[in-house]
C-alpha cells in the first residue's frame, strides 16, 4: 500500500513525498482512514512506528476546511512531554506545509507572551503538555469549547507522570460532541479504563503486541558489580562501532557523574535530564541530532519524543524501574527497519527490576561476557577505593566540626564568672540575660525578637492602686 491509497489530499500526499516516505507503517496504514471518516480511535503502537504521522496527517485534511477564531483553537493534543510536543510540531511544519494551518506549542520552559500573542490570533492546532494548557485556561488566554478534535498521545506516560488528573479536567472543558484519538504504547487495564472514559464507539488498532521489542535491535546483557559500570560502558562505548547512542541512568544524578566520566576519558558526549531548562534541553537535541554530541547520557525524559532515525545504540546503565521504559527506552535505536543494539547493565540489587522486564517482554535477554573484564575488575576496585576514601575524608571532617562545638561551649562558660566578679564589685546586682539556648536548645518563652534582652519589671515605683485592699474598693 501507498500513501496515495489512504484518502489523503495532494497538499499533504505532496509535503510526504517530498521527505521521501513512499509506503505508511502499519499503525498509519491501519489509523488513517478512521481518523478521516470522524470515527474515535484507540491505538496501541509501540514507540518508532510512525504513529505521530499517523494522527498528523488526517488531522491536516480535516482542518483544511473551516477559520480559528482568538483564543480557541479548533484541535488539541496532549503531550506528557515538552521533548514530545516539539516533535509533534516538528511534524505539523513538515506535513503542513501546503495548508495554511496556524498552530501554537504551549510548553514549559517558554515565554508566556509570546505563546498569548499566538493564541490571540486564533490558531487550528493547539499543541501542549497538560500543565501549561492549565497555567493558560486559568489566566484566562484560552478557550477549549471550540475543539472538534482531540488527540491524547502516550497516555500510559501520561499516567506514569501522574497526569491524568490534569487530562480529565482539560476533557470536562471540551464540548462533547468531538472527534477523540487516544494512543498508548501499551494498553493495561487501567489504560483500557481510561480510554473509555474520554472515547466514544472506538475503532481499536494495534500493530503489535503492546509489550513486544522491536525485531530489529539486537539485545544483551552485562552482569556486573556497581563499581564495574562506568568502566565497562567506557569499554563498551570504544569497542562497539557506535555512531549515536542513548545512554539512560534511573536519577539525574548519575546521568551527571556518567557524563563527567566519559567527558574525562575523551568522549564526545552531552546531557539530558529534567533539571536542565528548556533552551539548553534544544540546544543539547540539536547538537545531538546535528551529529555535534556523538553520545547523549539521558534520563527517561529523553525515553520518548526524540526522532533520531540514526541512532546505532542504546545503553542502560541503569535497568528502568518502571518496565514498559525499557520498551520506550530500546525503542530509540532500530528505527524505520534499521538495525540497532541495545545493551543493558545490571547489578544483582536490580534483579527485581530485570525480571519485570524480562517478564514483561515475554523471553529473557541474553547474557553476554567481555573480554577484558580483569581490567575493568582492576579499574572498579581502584574507583571503589578512591570513592571509600573520599566518604571517609568526608566523615572525619564532620566529626572534627562537632568535636570543635564543646570547645567553644566551654570557652564561653570561663568567661561568665569574670562577668560576675565584676558585677559584685560594682556593688549592683546584675540582671543577667536568660541564655538564648535554653530548654534543651529551644528559646525561652519570653525571648524577643531582639535576642536576649532582659525582662524589664516595675521595679521600686509600684503604682498607688496596685496598693489599695480589696475589700475597701468594693467598699466604695
Amino acid at each position: 500500500m501507498i500513501f496515495a491509497d489512504l484518502g489523503l489530499s495532494t497538499e499533504v500526499l505532496k509535503a510526504v513525498k517530498e521527505t521521501g516516505y513512499e509506503n505508511p507503517t502499519p499503525i498509519q496504514e491501519k489509523a488513517i482512514p478512521y481518523v478521516l471518516m470522524g470515527r474515535d480511535v484507540l491505538g496501541t503502537a509501540q514507540t518508532g512506528t510512525g504513529k505521530t504521522a499517523g494522527f498528523t496527517l488526517p488531522m491536516i485534511d480535516i482542518l483544511a476546511s473551516g477559520q480559528a477564531k482568538a483564543r480557541m483553537p479548533r484541535s488539541l493534543i496532549l503531550e506528557p512531554t515538552r521533548e514530545l510536543a516539539a516533535q509533534v510540531a516538528d511534524n505539523f511544519e513538515i506535513y503542513g506545509k501546503y495548508s495554511n494551518l496556524s498552530m501554537a506549542l504551549l510548553i514549559g520552559g517558554m515565554s508566556f507572551s509570546d505563546q498569548d500573542a499566538k493564541l490571540d490570533k486564533g490558531v487550528d492546532v493547539l499543541i501542549a503538555t497538560p500543565g501549561r494548557l492549565l497555567d493558560h485556561v486559568e489566566r484566562g488566554k484560552v478557550l477549549l469549547n471550540g475543539v472538534k478534535t482531540l488527540v491524547i498521545d502516550e497516555a500510559d506516560r501520561m499516567m506514569d507522570m501522574g497526569f491524568i488528573p490534569d487530562v480529565e479536567r482539560i476533557v470536562s472543558l471540551l464540548p462533547p460532541l468531538r472527534q477523540t484519538l487516544f494512543f498508548s504504547a501499551t494498553m493495561s487495564k487501567e489504560m483500557r479504563k481510561l480510554a473509555d472514559k474520554f472515547l466514544m464507539n472506538p475503532k481499536e488498532v494495534a500493530v503489535s503486541p503492546p509489550t513486544a521489542t522491536a525485531a530489529t535491535v539486537t539485545q544483551g546483557l552485562y552482569m556486573v558489580n556497581r563499581a564495574e559500570k562506568r568502566p565497562l560502558i567506557r569499554k563498551l562505548l570504544k569497542q562497539e562501532e557506535v555512531k549515536t547512542a542513548f545512554v539512560f541512568c534511573n536519577r539525574k544524578k548519575d546521568v551527571d557523574i556518567l557524563l563527567g566520566s566519559l567527558v574525562k576519558h575523551g568522549f564526545n558526549a552531552g546531557a539530558l535530564h529534567g533539571d536542565m531548562s528548556q533552551s539548553h534541553r534544544m540546544e543539547t537535541l540539536d547538537k545531538f541530532k546535528n551529529g555535534e554530541i556523538k553520545i547523549l547520557v539521558c534520563s527517561d525524559v529523553a525515553a520518548r519524543g526524540i526522532d533520531v532515525s540514526a541512532v546505532s545504540h542504546v545503553f542502560n546503565f541503569d535497568v528502568p524501574t518502571h518496565a514498559e521504559d525499557y520498551i520506550h527506552r530500546i525503542g530509540r535505536t532500530g528505527r524505520a527497519g534499521q538495525q540497532g543494539h541495545a545493551y543493558t547493565i545490571a547489578t544483582k540489587s536490580e534483579d527485581k527490576y530485570l525480571d519485570a522486564v524480562q517478564k514483561l517482554v515475554g523471553k529473557e535477554i541474553p547474557v553476554l561476557t567481555l573480554e577484558g573484564m580483569d581490567e575493568i575488575s582492576e579499574e572498579a576496585a581502584e574507583i571503589a577505593a578512591r570513592e571509600k576514601k573520599t566518604d571517609r575524608n568526608q566523615k572525619g571532617g564532620s566529626r572534627r566540626k562537632t568535636d570543635d562545638a564543646p570547645k567553644a561551649k566551654t570557652s564561653r562558660k570561663k568567661s561568665e564568672p569574670a562577668a560576675e566578679k565584676t558585677s559584685k564589685n560594682s556593688g549592683k546586682k546584675e540582671n543577667k540575660a536568660p541564655n538564648a539556648t535554653t530548654r534543651k536548645g529551644r528559646p525561652p518563652r519570653h525571648a524577643n525578637d531582639e535576642g536576649d534582652a532582659p525582662v524589664v519589671g516595675l521595679g521600686d515605683n509600684i503604682p498607688a492602686f496596685f496598693k489599695i485592699p480589696l475589700g475597701k474598693t468594693a467598699q466604695k
